[in-house]
């Protein structure tokens, strides 16, 4: 054993809360002096930056549709108590058959689950639906409830009475409270360095949590993680690698980073935003994020554009994710309609103007560059493409193996798409089979 144990907080559906609750859970346990740590399911880069504020201890994510069962016990292991945020509702993953859910997680892990419930707008109807998500795949140990927007002590009362019959605890019973709705935007949750006061959230979130949760009781119910045996990590494409990093880049994931350095690459981060110039290395990752709330700065930081027009002139391999592809192209449409120059690195013109949701995991594979070979991925964005003119980066196929068109572009040492790459691909499972089980 690691000596760690760890519980997976997970919801019916989205919109449950899971998010707040689990930052309150986080900082009050931290307050208390508990060592813990947290994790996220699922392709997500906001969420975990929250929870490293609420801890002050970085943040993993844990993928069960991209990532193998080794990848996922290595990724979980360490000591104290491991919290993992689920994503949608527990058993919610990619079609056909709900491959990468949050139930998943239990299953490869081992670990149990505690049901954060929305019970704003029900009463007894709680326990049928409670009892549905429990007694669904006898695999998956929900061991107990959160209620939260609860309207009353009255409505308190009501809700832990028609719960009884089953047996579950009852960890608290969070009321409404004004000043704890996370702000989102079109991807999600504003990112936790542009949270206005996020200390004051965080501690605001944790005293709710901490005055209405049984924090002892639900503690108490985690289990062992699994015994973490030796598994791949992702080699490093240089020995020295520039990272752009700010708000406007900041989607990129940490066990990519890690690994990296872990086998010896340096990392060495840059502000396109503070108009850095791009640090001398044998690669250059632009990771996604926001550029579009940015675009007219960024088209205007010369010091930042000219050194990358400068490292790809001279060879430097260059990737770019998603926010970082739109930058790499000839210029980005605001959602105000207004063209801005980028780097004009890739002849790619994209827009926000015309927003169009794309959405789902993806097998890619490229056949040369940097990110050659096949990878899982995922793609989250609202941009459309109204020019691409080139030689495409990947073949690309969605979640149920459906061919899609090519993604992204090269251009000579230049390269990028639509996808962000979470692991290396590993054969898919037969249906209804949990790989490494």
């Amino acid at each position: 054993m690691t000596g760690g144990t760890g519980l997976i907080l997970a919801a019916p559906s989205s919109g449950a809360g899971k998010t707040t609750v689990t930052l309150g859970l986080l900082r009050a346990l931290s307050r208390q002096g508990r060592p813990v740590r947290s994790a996220k399911s699922g392709p997500d880069y906001i969420d975990p930056r929250f929870h490293e504020a609420a801890t002050g201890q970085p943040c993993v994510n844990l993928d069960a549709w991209a990532m193998t069962p080794a990848r996922l016990r290595a990724l979980a292991a360490g000591p104290g108590l491991l919290l993992i945020e689920g994503a949608m509702g527990l058993f919610d993953g990619a079609p056909p058959d709900g491959r990468g859910a949050c139930a998943d997680l239990a299953r490869h892990l081992g670990l149990p689950v505690v049901l954060i419930v929305d019970a704003g707008r029900m009463a007894q109807s709680v326990a049928p639906l409670v009892a549905g998500f429990a007694g669904h795949d006898p695999r998956v140990q929900v061991a107990g409830v959160l209620l939260n927007r609860v309207g009353s002590p009255r409505h308190e009362v009501q809700l832990r009475r028609a719960l009884t019959p089953l047996g579950l605890p009852v960890l608290g019973a969070l009321p409404r409270v004004p000043g704890l709705e996370t702000p989102s935007r079109h991807l999600g949750l504003v990112q936790a360095a542009e949270h206005g006061d996020l200390e004051c959230f965080l501690d605001h979130a944790a005293d709710t949590v901490a005055s209405h949760c049984d924090l002892e009781a639900l503690a108490a119910l985690s289990a062992p993680l699994p015994s973490a045996f030796p598994a791949h990590r992702l080699a490093p494409p240089a020995q020295t690698i520039a990272v752009a990093q700010d708000v406007a880049f900041a989607f990129a994931y940490p066990h990519l980073l890690a690994d990296w350095r872990a086998q010896g690459a340096e990392i060495r981060p840059f502000s396109p935003l503070a108009d850095d110039r791009v640090p001398e290395a044998g690669f250059l990752y632009l990771p996604g994020g926001y550029p579009e709330l940015h675009a007219g700065r960024l088209a205007a930081n010369s010091r930042f554009l000219s050194s990358l027009r400068t490292a790809a002139q001279a060879g430097t391999p260059v990737y770019g994710e998603c926010g970082g592809y739109m930058v790499l192209g000839d210029g980005l449409i605001d959602a105000d309609g207004q063209r801005h120059q980028m780097a004009g690195l890739l002849r790619l013109e994209t827009s926000f103007a015309h927003r169009k949701l794309h959405l789902g995991y993806r097998h890619v594979q490229a056949t040369h560059g940097p990110m050659s070979g096949a990878w899982a991925a995922h793609e989250f964005h609202y941009a459309t493409t109204v020019r691409a003119e080139g030689t495409p980066l990947f073949t690309a196929s969605d979640a149920e193996g459906t061919p899609l068109p090519d993604m992204g572009l090269v251009q000579g040492t230049v390269c990028g798409s639509f996808a962000h790459l979470i692991d290396r691909a590993f054969p898919a499972p037969a249906q209804g089979v949990i790989p490494g089980t």
